[in-house]
């Protein structure tokens, strides 16, 4: 029989209880996760040749401290541990172990990179830890049979590529095409894409390929060959460092091609300021964000919210920086997989939640553009317009295209 002694006690803990709400129920955890903190682990590249990418984990870092100040997620605070990879594999290799083994953080958010991703793909699934919304569109992320614990974010490379192709087969069918690309899965993704949308085509369009490796300290000799080859069309596959050297290095030689520029070096105040914007114009790309440089977006809801998170959480930050409207709707995403998972902070059910997501409008896509997942579908992102740089800021063309996979 319960006496009064163990019912005044048992009374007092449940008041406790309620009083601190559902954070303080006994939640489901994994390693990373309690009743109070969200571990999050990041690798991004800070130091190194990819170096301009490191904008991204501030921008997460800021985006996350502004939850914080909110309460946090569910009461629980988020802990955001960013480390420095210097874009190099082995370095990546080191720090996932880190994060996993010491810090033992609940999930890995936001890696950057396809060589650095591929070095820990199969020991983020070994250790079945949430390897979630990697930064990288190499198809492979998407693969939820062999891979489970891992998953991208943004559009596949090789479906971006297939919108320029497509773009290229009913504008310019008779192109002679130059291709510049990075030697690794990230730069042969886009690559192999192109090629796969131009088809039959591909032999007589594809008339000179160069590649280069990340410790190439510049693409001039590339970019010189390919315009010596006489094409009249340019496919810049090239991280930011390389991509504006490549825009600089293509207008001072005069050459005039249709010149496409893959999405992930697109940002105005990282890479064609740096380029030069009178030496930028014409460029085409794809797009699935709003541009912080596009006036149409002024009086968006979305953008102001973004402005007023960048003033306070991010003053030093670049405005006209793509990479920090990236790193804040990513991280969008990443709060609201967490929100899902309520109470459940187990590392299985955070990858259900991330393969449960249905039209989600994150903010800062552009119209037409949500994340979509499912148990089978490890691409939350697939869909883009096309857009061209006027000098001072992409304009949008056409209607949002989603490639067939």
């Amino acid at each position: 029989m319960l006496n009064r002694r163990n019912f005044v006690v048992s009374a007092a803990a449940m008041a406790i209880a309620l009083a601190y709400g559902p954070a303080s129920a006994a939640g489901k955890y994994d390693p990373g996760a309690s009743d109070t903190e969200i571990k999050i682990g990041n690798i991004n590249p800070y130091s190194g040749p990819a170096s301009a990418y490191g904008t991204i984990g501030k921008a997460i870092a800021a985006y996350f401290k502004m939850v914080n100040d909110k309460g946090g997620i569910n009461g629980r605070k988020i802990n955001f541990i960013s480390v420095d990879d210097s874009y190099s594999p082995p370095k990546t290799v080191e720090q996932a172990r880190k994060l996993v083994e010491q810090e033992k953080v609940l999930l890995i958010f936001q890696s950057l990179g396809t060589p650095t991703n591929s070095a820990i793909h199969k020991y983020m699934n070994a250790k079945k830890v949430p390897h979630l919304f990697v930064a990288t569109g190499a198809g492979k992320w998407g693969q939820p049979k062999k891979y489970p614990w891992t998953m991208g974010w943004q559009p596949a490379y090789p479906g971006e590529a297939k919108i320029y192709a497509s773009y290229l087969l009913d504008n310019k069918p008779d192109a002679k095409v130059a291709i510049l690309y990075q030697n690794d899965d990230y730069g042969k993704d886009y690559l192999n894409g192109f090629l796969e949308g131009l088809g039959a085509k591909a032999k007589s369009m594809v008339i000179a390929k160069e590649p280069y490796e990340v410790a190439d300290p510049t693409v001039d000799p590339q970019i010189i060959k390919l315009k010596a080859s006489g094409a009249d069309t340019f496919f810049n596959i090239t991280t930011p460092k390389f991509a504006a050297q490549a825009i600089r290095k293509v207008h001072d030689l005069g050459w005039q091609p249709l010149h496409f520029l893959n999405n992930v070096s697109t940002s105005v105040g990282g890479v064609l300021k740096p380029a030069g914007l009178d030496k930028s114009v014409g460029l085409i790309t794809t797009q699935y964000t709003k541009d912080a440089t596009d006036p149409q977006w002024t009086n968006d809801a979305d953008m102001k919210a973004w402005h007023a998170w960048m003033d306070k959480y991010l003053p030093d930050g670049d405005k006209s920086s793509s990479f920090n409207v990236y790193g804040y709707a990513v991280a969008a995403t990443m709060e609201e997989v967490l929100k899902k998972a309520g109470d459940n902070l187990t590392r299985a059910n955070i990858m259900k939640q991330a393969a449960s997501l249905k039209n989600v409008k994150v903010p800062l896509l552009i119209p037409g553009v949500t994340v979509d997942t499912g148990p089978n579908d490890f691409y939350p992102i697939e869909c883009a317009r096309l857009a061209k740089f006027d000098g001072a800021k992409w304009v949008g063309v056409g209607d949002v295209i989603c490639p067939k996979k």
